[in-house]
């Protein structure tokens, strides 16, 4: 697991009740930022849900060069669009885990252990998401894998964890995805099968977004996690 060292990344926060027993970390997609998601939390909440703390991290602004060059909030560089085998610059999604596991730790400090943190993410807060959950030695209570892909799949193969393997793992993807391929959700969903994990997979007849009913299917994933 990779420490946590890293500075904090400036969060947006939402907590629904007093003393969160619970938190979830969800990490917005390229060129988005921590406000991104905020608003799905009303539509999220199911009664008799424990207090929950919503942590939505800014990602650090960098060079992005599909983009030209233009910076703007970005988990990692992508250098090229189309070979996801090689989309990720791995050296962006070592700092980006290594940030998110600051956050953890922050969590734990604040008395929400990672057994009780879900960590979510969509695009390619979604593959840091996944690259930062297949390096825990302490499993958190799930991952969150919306409209995104595994990045370095070989890489991460060598460095999966035995504990990583139990955590309980949501997939969604629209099956009209132009920017992640349904199929590379597909894909990345088999490997991740290989590695030992068993991902609850959903597909939707939409883009790269997020629809009413995905939300739905989540908050009944989200509440046997919090049945356990």
């Amino acid at each position: 697991m990779t420490t946590a060292t890293a500075p904090l990344l400036d969060t947006v926060e939402h907590e629904t009740g007093p003393t969160p027993a619970w938190t979830v970390l969800w990490l917005h997609g390229l060129g988005a930022d921590g406000n991104d998601f905020a608003p799905i939390v009303p539509e999220l909440l199911r009664p008799g849900w424990p207090a929950l703390r919503f942590v939505f991290p800014h990602a650090p602004v960098r060079a992005v060069t599909i983009n030209n060059g233009v910076r703007m909030r970005a988990w990692y560089d992508i250098r090229d669009f189309s070979d996801l085998n090689h989309r990720a610059d791995e050296t962006g999604v070592d700092e980006s885990v290594a940030q998110i596991e600051a956050l953890i730790a922050r969590e734990a400090e604040r008395g929400v252990p990672a057994s009780r943190v879900l960590l979510a993410g969509f695009s390619q807060g979604g593959a840091v998401a996944l690259a930062a959950g297949l390096r825990r030695t302490q499993p958190l209570a799930g991952l969150i894998a919306l409209s995104t892909y595994l990045p370095m799949p070989d890489r991460l193969a060598r460095e999966t964890q035995d504990a990583a393997r139990a955590q309980p793992l949501f997939m969604a993807h629209g099956s009209y995805d132009p920017v992640v391929p349904f199929a590379a959700g597909e894909i990345s969903a088999a490997r991740l099968r290989t590695l030992g994990l068993s991902p609850d997979w959903h597909a939707y007849p939409m883009a790269h977004q997020v629809c009413l009913e995905e939300i739905r299917d989540l908050g009944d994933w989200m509440s046997r996690r919090f049945a356990a």
